[in-house]
This record gives C-alpha cells, sequence and structure tokens, in this order.
C-alpha cells in the first residue's frame, strides 16, 4: 500500500504530479481524475465557488487513500482536495491510481472518487452569477 500525497490544500492542484507520484514500472495503467468547477449547476449560472473543510478533512481522505491503497491490485494512491476560494476551471479534486490492468486502475479510481466525495467533510458556497448563493454539504 502506497499514498503518496493524501491533502487538503488551498493551492492549486496539479493533476500531473499525482500522476507522476503514482507511476511505477509495475504498472500497466494510471487512471486519474480531474474534478473542475464548471459554470453552471441546475440550470443556474455559476460564478465562482469556495470550500471549507472541516479540521478532519485531511485525516479522512487520507483514511479513504489508505482503504483504496488496501487493495491487492493497487500499487499507489494519489489524492487531494483543495478549500478556499476557486474560479471556473480551477481543479477543485485531482485523483490518480496505479495498478497492472487497466480495468482495476479505472475501478480503484472510481472508488476513490466515490468515497471522497462520500465521506470528506467539506462545504462548497456556490456563487451564482445572479448574485445569490447556496452552501452544500459536499458529502
Amino acid at each position: 500500500m502506497v499514498i503518496l500525497i493524501g491533502t487538503v490544500t488551498e493551492q492549486p492542484l496539479d493533476l500531473a504530479a499525482h500522476e507522476a507520484a503514482v507511476a511505477d514500472h509495475r504498472a500497466g495503467a494510471v487512471v486519474s481524475f480531474a474534478g473542475v468547477v464548471r459554470d453552471h449547476d441546475h440550470g443556474r449560472a455559476v460564478a465562482s465557488l469556495e470550500y471549507e473543510g472541516h479540521p478532519s478533512a485531511e485525516r479522512v481522505l487520507r483514511e479513504v487513500a489508505a482503504e483504496i491503497a488496501a487493495d491487492p491490485e493497487v500499487y499507489a494512491v494519489a489524492v487531494s482536495h483543495r478549500i478556499g476560494p476557486l474560479a471556473i476551471g480551477d481543479a477543485a479534486l485531482v485523483a490518480a491510481v496505479s495498478t497492472a490492468h487497466r480495468a482495476a486502475a479505472f475501478a480503484a479510481c472510481a472508488r476513490l472518487v466515490d468515497e471522497v466525495k462520500a465521506r470528506l467533510p467539506i462545504w462548497k458556497r456556490q456563487v451564482f452569477t445572479d448574485g445569490t448563493e447556496e452552501w452544500v454539504n459536499c458529502p
């Protein structure tokens, strides 16, 4: 089990760095994911987002990563979530997983992203172009 990156940060996220972190000479597949801020949500135009994390967020993120990394088919896991203000197009969540074969890598990366989204104690404030806003509990 190797977890190479598992951070909650205000700094911009680098998907390529996550992919490089999970590189392994045994790996035939590296699957990555970038969740980016889009300009709409449920038919409403979004101007920006802000994420706030509970102090336990990084611990929870690392726990999820460890669970995925415990799969014997997984060689390495890297995952980070950004907090603070984000603009349209910014990456909010990036993840990468390496395995011997592509099917296992796709499955592991999907599990990683799904579990992060379900369990991470992070809240999102969406600001809409009409000046209204809403808070959404990400899990």
